[in-house]
């Protein structure tokens, strides 16, 4: 039998304690007394802990590592939004000559949550974390105090460093598109308790109805999926329906079509369609759909370019940092003029 690697996770539960105060004691940092650093020394040393290759800085101090942390719940969706932009920051990084190092944690309501080895064993020199996280996750997080950028995080933190699509504008635009073309009668597809990107995307689409006076319908509003992620196949719809749709994601445009479809309505004949996020499922329908392409690349561009300025230089900050999307016009939004 192999046997396991003893981990700082090891040492603060055979003693008791936090796996920060580990860390800080064997990395040599400030926040532990000095009797407590020499307590934990010799327990790790009793228990066999060694450091592990990865984490012996180069002779900068470096690491030449970035952690990558994504929640299990979004990694596991279907839609290849987070693995885009994953790789696009490997890539980044590569040209860096850094390494990214991805740790996807479960940060359900009842999961234990707990920290990345990869931080608690300084074997990283930053975080990016992909995805939205819970408040008293990111507060564990930082309590290692390692330079983090929040990549499509939405929350009300201050002094943190950002990117983010601009969903808000994005929609705003796609819907406009829809106005332009003559509907007057514009539904909109998703659950706005889904996800702050979700909300920004059906603020965005209000926005355009309020400047061109179109009133909003609440029978219009149909929710798209349980919860935050489980989307549905198909949809309570009412009697009347609107010309066109305004979909949160292509995948839910893409199952109102179908479910449409089953139901004897042609689109874009009888009901225009659109969608956000011009991923697969934007061509896997008939017609392809108009959508919001959202620009991955910058977004991971954006992510690195902070990290690297926040480790070389501790007081570097930058906020919020918005992205654009560009709006893919295609087939599935009729001209009723």
């Amino acid at each position: 039998m192999i046997k396991k690697n003893v981990t700082m996770s090891d040492i603060a539960k055979a003693m008791n304690i936090s796996t920060v105060s580990v860390s800080k004691a064997l990395g040599g940092r400030e926040g532990v007394s000095e009797e407590l650093r020499e307590k934990i020394k010799r327990k790790a040393s009793e228990m066999g802990y060694t450091v592990h290759t990865g984490s012996h800085p180069a002779k900068d101090g470096s690491t030449c590592n970035i952690g990558i942390i994504a929640p299990k719940r979004l990694i596991n969706l279907p839609s290849a939004f987070y693995w885009t932009i994953y790789k696009h920051i490997l890539e980044l990084l590569q040209e860096q000559n850094y390494y990214g190092m991805l740790e996807v944690v479960d940060d359900s309501a009842d999961a234990p949550r707990e920290v990345p080895n990869a931080l608690i064993d300084n074997k990283v020199d930053g975080l990016i974390l992909l995805g939205q996280f819970s408040e008293s996750y990111i507060d564990r997080l930082s309590h290692f105090y390692v330079p983090m950028v929040y990549l499509d995080y939405y929350g009300n933190r201050e002094n943190v460093d950002i990117v983010l699509s601009d969903c808000f504008y994005g929609a705003y635009q796609l819907t406009s598109y829809i106005i332009s073309n003559g509907h007057r009668k514009i539904g909109f597809l998703g659950s706005t308790e889904g996800s702050p990107c979700i909300q920004d995307r059906f603020l965005g689409f209000y926005k355009a109805l309020l400047e061109k006076n179109i009133p909003l319908k609440n029978e219009w509003i149909i929710r798209d999926r349980k919860g935050s992620n489980e989307l549905f196949k198909t949809f309570e719809l009412p009697d009347e329906l609107p010309s066109a749709f305004v979909c949160a994601c292509d995948e839910s445009a893409f199952n109102l079509i179908n479910q449409l479809r089953a139901e004897g309505c042609s689109v874009p004949k009888d009901i225009s369609i659109a969608g956000y996020d011009n991923n697969i499922y934007s061509s896997m329908t008939i017609p392809h759909l108009t959508t919001v392409d959202i620009n991955c690349l910058k977004m991971a561009q954006e992510a690195i370019d902070i990290i690297m300025n926040k480790i070389h230089d501790k007081s570097y900050s930058r906020g919020r940092t918005l992205v654009t999307g560009k709006l893919i016009v295609r087939d599935s939004v009729k001209n009723l003029y």
